[in-house]
């Protein structure tokens, strides 16, 4: 059995594959919501002049929206070359694509200085962010899923899905430092520009330590598992991932969408649509907005290694219905704190949604990875996850910005929210637990401890 040939790494080897698919990924969230950030603050100004508040907003917020129509393009192609060629070349090309665009953005001419053709290089740019971290997110989780073993798997992986919150919590901090030390009038002449040239540091630092690191031993032997087929028969030719996916993994892709449904809208709803929602609706101040999704990402951070540990012990199904169930529960409560416009209730609000965001969130990266064989695991972790977000974390903001402007209350952005965590609830209810696999096993065809213990945790819920 190939399990048998593939060895786990020893504990500080491991530790500096979690740093550096930790460091990379939140380098790239760091980069991707920076630019949400500024879209809720300064974009509708800067490059949208001349619109109603809320219009300019919605229009900020849909270049916003385009970073994700190319995620789905960067996954698919990351992920083919990434179940051809391996991990870490993949990743450090997404790195250096994301900080590229991420410090271009930073010397960006405004609709002021350059007219129209302002928003269309905002636009491209974006575009650029969005394909890089379509590759980002498969390669990161998958080098750290594939090294590690099955029995903590689920805690492993977990590290590489805090760089989402770290991202946050690093793009919050420096945006809220600079609102509170500038004057709204140098924030939106030059300060906005500060955060933006500060990703050309981090990539660099983000590179050094992402070259360091060994490609995943799991790719490796399935690659040369693959090389002695081919050379054992000559005429054969191996599949495209992408149509190997499609073949034999159709339904599992079908699931990571509908898994990630209530996760990714609620995401971009709590932490990128409350900067303008407590702003404009429940009279907060920016900075104050600015400073509770800094101290739940703080939070959010801390708590998704603990629900990734907890997944390793009761299963990935049971965790991520917890968060699902939950957020669904939250959205009236939230909306209500929010409108009290106490600083204390803001941060109530957006901490204990993150909490429950984090109970799916965690076990994903695991989850996803459990689904599929190691020659086509790339592409089908990707496509499942970043195809999901054209429909579910792209248009959030848009939507939400959309509801409140059309009825000014909060019942329908909860509505909207409840409606995809139903949809959440249903997919991963009839998913099958995959947390005894053994991902060197599934290239095998052997399986059999597999089946016996998806039958086993068939009984969990």
């Amino acid at each position: 059995m190939a399990s048998g040939t593939t060895a786990p790494p020893p504990p500080a080897s491991l530790k500096r594959i979690v740093a550096a698919s930790l460091i990379g990924t939140t380098i790239e969230w760091y980069d991707f919501f920076l630019y949400g950030s500024a879209a809720a603050l300064v974009f509708n100004k800067l490059f949208f002049p001349g619109s109603d508040p809320l219009v300019g907003t919605l229009l900020s917020f849909l270049t916003y929206a385009v970073g994700f129509a190319a995620r789905p393009i960067g996954a698919l192609v990351f992920g083919h070359y990434g179940d051809r060629l391996g991990r870490k070349k993949l990743l450090v090309l997404s790195l250096l694509l994301m900080g590229g665009a991420t410090f271009a953005i930073g010397l960006l001419p405004t609709h002021a200085t350059i007219g129209t053709a302002a928003p269309v290089l905002l636009t491209v740019l974006r575009l650029v962010q969005g394909f890089a971290l379509g590759g980002e997110w498969g390669g990161a989780v998958l080098l750290v899923s594939e090294h590690g073993d099955a029995r903590r798997r689920g805690f492993w992986a977990s590290w590489p899905q805090t760089g989402a919150p770290a991202g946050q919590l690093l793009a919050t901090g420096v945006l809220s430092f600079l609102t509170a030390v500038l004057s709204d009038a140098a924030f939106g002449s030059w300060g906005w520009r500060i955060p933006f040239l500060l990703s050309g540091v981090l990539v660099m630092v983000g590179l050094w330590i992402r070259l360091s690191v060994d490609e995943s031993p799991v790719f490796k032997e399935a690659l040369a598992q693959a090389e002695a087929r081919k050379a054992a028969d000559a005429g054969a030719v191996e599949k495209m991932p992408l149509v190997a996916v499609l073949r034999h993994h159709w339904r599992d892709v079908l699931i990571a969408m509908g898994a990630r449904m209530a996760e990714n809208i609620s995401y971009y709803v709590i932490t990128a649509f409350i900067l303008v929602y407590a702003t404009t609706s429940a009279g907060v101040s920016r900075q104050t907005a600015l400073n509770a999704v800094l101290i739940a990402s703080a939070v959010h951070f801390a708590v998704i290694p603990a629900w990734g540990a907890l997944s390793d012990r009761v299963g990935r199904r049971p965790v991520y219905l917890v968060g699902a169930v939950g957020i669904g529960l939250w959205m009236f409560p939230f909306f209500s704190l929010i409108d009290t416009g106490g600083f204390g209730n803001l941060i109530l609000a957006v901490t204990v949604g993150l909490v429950l965001h984090g109970a799916m969130y965690a076990p994903q990266a695991a989850f996803f990875s459990e689904m599929f064989a190691t020659r086509m695991r790339y592409s089908g972790a990707s496509i499942g996850a970043q195809f999901a977000s054209v429909a579910a974390g792209a248009p959030a903001p848009l939507i939400a910005t959309a509801l409140l402007a059309d009825y000014g209350d909060s019942t329908p952005i909860a509505l909207y929210v409840i409606a995809a965590s139903l949809l959440t609830i249903v997919a991963v209810g009839v998913a099958k637990e995959t947390r005894h696999r053994d991902l060197a096993d599934m290239d095998t065809g052997a399986g059999v401890a597999d089946r016996a213990a998806r039958t086993e945790d068939a009984g969990v819920l």
